[in-house]
């Protein structure tokens, strides 16, 4: 009889936050971890007992602060490892105008960049998102839609 060890699953939910009305995004760069120095989205781990955007609210408030004003939430990107042992939530979050946000320590600096133009080095789950066509026309659709309303 073969004795295994239970590896608990590992969900995580990050915000793409788009602001209407400079057609921008928000993006932290980490202080520490294993993604230390890289550019990424708001968001991190959910805790048990929370649903994906559960854990995001409260991860968007302890990374930037503040809950900001969000008009609209859409579900952009599930991934899943290979492994089934890690998932990453991605919601697109609409607001109306760009905020200073309040750093918590998890964070080194932050910024608002055109969608195709990234700092660097940015992470590398989220390049791979961003470069994917299907998350492309996705957000491209939803940017469209925004701007005829």
């Amino acid at each position: 009889m073969a004795i295994g060890i239970m590896i608990p699953n590992i969900n995580c939910s990050g915000a793409l936050i788009y602001c209407k009305n400079t057609h921008r995004i928000l993006l932290v760069q980490k202080s520490n971890g294993k993604h230390s120095g890289t550019w990424g989205l708001v968001g991190g781990t959910n805790l048990i007992d929370e649903n994906p955007w559960q854990g995001l609210q409260r991860e968007i408030i302890e990374e930037i602060g503040f809950l900001p004003d969000i008009k609209k939430i859409l579900p952009l990107e599930r991934f899943v490892s290979d492994d089934n042992i890690f998932s990453f939530h991605t919601y697109f979050c609409l607001i109306d105008n760009e905020f200073i946000p309040l750093l918590s320590d998890e964070h080194l600096a932050w910024g608002w960049f055109k969608i195709n133009y990234f700092p660097k080095p940015i992470h590398k789950g989220l390049e791979l998102s961003l470069k994917n066509k299907i998350i492309q026309t996705k957000i491209q659709t939803v940017v469209n839609i925004i701007d005829l309303i």
